[in-house]
């Protein structure tokens, strides 16, 4: 059996929510992270691991502070120190805005690191552990770009680019693995946006820069285990061959603020894999919302609320509802007083405007919506634009792609309501 650590998304670097430790002169965020990733480092070695997988998204950006990835190095370094052969990943964060290149991960390969693999490119490598020889197929984060030219996609609409995309895929994917040794294990890692996974900021964030895998694409017999990165949220979306996101390893937002970090831990062996995810101690995030607006003493209510909660070192926001004219009846210093145990908190009033809005009623709470999704859901309420929907979507998926869209003659010549052109009545406030 090969003890392998799977871990994904990273994002060291990320400082939202943070303050300067006086003592480090460091980002509390910072060495939150930095604590996680140090935590499954150390599991890895104590063990012993005899690989470790990383599914992408080292950094927030590809281009991460000098002290950034220095508290990364050492870390992946401890790997190397320890003899366990490591593959690197290359995710969309890693990539430059252009989707070229792993910027941020590039220097592991010009250094020559031992035992160290940069997957930045579609390819099969086989890797020999102190249990056996394993094989890692790399699909790391792809754009359009990748698998087809600008003359592939000239006059498709954007599904048949999307078909096409899933096709080119296929068959270099199928490439590797007819070449595959059906002897030993194999393992695919990949950074991808799967079509059955449970996504939260991820489809927003990479919104025009990638596209959505099937899952049918993954799940082979000839794969003993999948192992993805990308969504932040763990989730096992296939049990033969297990297709697993572990997550990332700590909270970006309070989009994650339910969510449970971690890494994952297999033995492997062909044919047969064993599965724990392992959660990780990180620093929570919590949200105290109260609907003060029926309340005859709105300060007195928002305390209680705060009382039955637990913000010791926590990330919290305060949102209340109110009136106009509550305002009055609050003392915002005293609700700083109350919320000072947390780590870090921002206090968030909400005024009841009294001119409606639009509403949305068939989105969830807390539904992310990509832009397309949510143009089409506003334009769903706007009778006035109806006769512009096909060229508004068309042209903000021509923005999306970084490509030119010549505006129909239909949207180009038509005169507009002077309705239409006042931003006042273009704005949305969707209510969740």
């Amino acid at each position: 059996m090969i003890k392998i650590l799977h871990l994904s998304d990273i994002h060291l670097g990320s400082t939202t929510h943070g303050q300067i430790n006086p003592q480090t002169g460091l980002n509390t965020r910072l060495e939150d992270f930095t604590k996680a990733l140090t935590t499954c480092i150390d599991r890895a070695i104590s063990e012993p691991a005899d690989l470790v997988l990383f599914g992408g998204d080292a950094f927030p950006d590809a281009t991460p502070a000098p002290v950034v990835q220095q508290l990364f190095a050492t870390q992946f370094r401890r790997l190397a120190d320890a003899q366990i052969p490591t593959v690197l990943l290359v995710g969309n964060h890693d990539q430059h805005s252009q989707g070229q290149g792993g910027a941020s991960l590039a220097i592991y390969r010009s250094l020559a690191v031992p035992g160290f693999v940069v997957g930045d490119r579609l390819e099969t490598h086989r890797l020999t552990t102190k249990a056996g020889d394993v094989q890692v197929i790399t699909l790391p984060w792809l754009t359009r770009s990748a698998l087809l030219t600008r003359g592939d996609t000239d006059g498709l609409s954007m599904a048949e680019v999307g078909s096409l995309l899933i096709e080119k895929l296929k068959v270099v994917l199928e490439g590797e693995i007819r070449q595959l040794d059906p002897e030993i294990p194999t393992v695919l890692l990949a950074h991808v946006m799967v079509d059955r996974a449970t996504y939260g900021a991820e489809r927003f964030l990479a919104a025009g820069k990638g596209f959505t895998i099937p899952l049918n694409l993954l799940c082979r017999e000839e794969f003993d285990y999948v192992a993805l990165g990308h969504v932040h949220r763990h989730q096992v979306l296939f049990e033969n061959p297990l297709v697993v996101y572990p997550g990332s390893i700590e909270r970006v937002d309070f989009g994650e603020e339910k969510e449970d970090k971690g890494y994952c831990w297999l033995e492997v062996s062909k044919g047969k894999t064993k599965f724990e995810f392992c959660a990780l101690k990180t620093r929570p995030f919590r949200t105290v919302k109260i609907d003060v607006t029926a309340e005859e003493h709105p300060e007195a209510s928002i305390l209680a609320k705060l009382a039955g909660v637990d913000l010791t070192e926590a990330i919290a926001r305060l949102i209340y509802i109110v009136k106009p004219e509550q305002i009055g009846q609050i003392d915002h210093q005293v609700l700083h007083q109350a919320m000072n145990k947390a780590h870090n908190y921002a206090i968030i009033p909400e005024v009841v405007n009294p001119i409606n809005r639009v509403r949305l009623p068939e989105l969830n709470r807390g539904e992310i919506l990509d832009p397309i999704s949510a143009l089409k859901a506003y334009l769903s309420g706007r009778a006035d634009l109806k006769i512009y929907e096909e060229d508004l979507v068309l042209a903000t998926q021509a923005l999306l792609e970084g490509t030119s869209l010549e505006i129909s003659e239909k949207i180009s010549s038509q005169p507009l309501d002077s309705r239409s052109l006042d931003r006042s009545q273009t704005q949305l406030t969707i209510q969740l």
